[in-house]
């Protein structure tokens, strides 16, 4: 289902990020600053995005 929006390997913005793991934004937000979901890299000043393997490895662990 979600090998189709993730790459193979690098980063993803939060847009791609909530369409494999459904959840809103400020969900999301309250989830990364409580620990639940992997902390996001700075790629520049205005760019967020997170490691596609932190995303498989939060879609792996909730499949269970």
């Amino acid at each position: 289902m979600y090998n189709s929006i993730l790459p193979e390997v690098g980063f993803v913005r939060l847009p791609d990020v909530l369409k494999v793991y459904p959840v809103s934004r400020s969900h999301w937000w309250a989830g990364v600053k409580e620990g639940r979901y992997p902390k996001p890299v700075k790629l520049g000043p205005k760019i967020t995005a997170w490691r596609v393997d932190d995303i498989r490895d939060l879609i792996a662990s909730s499949d269970g």
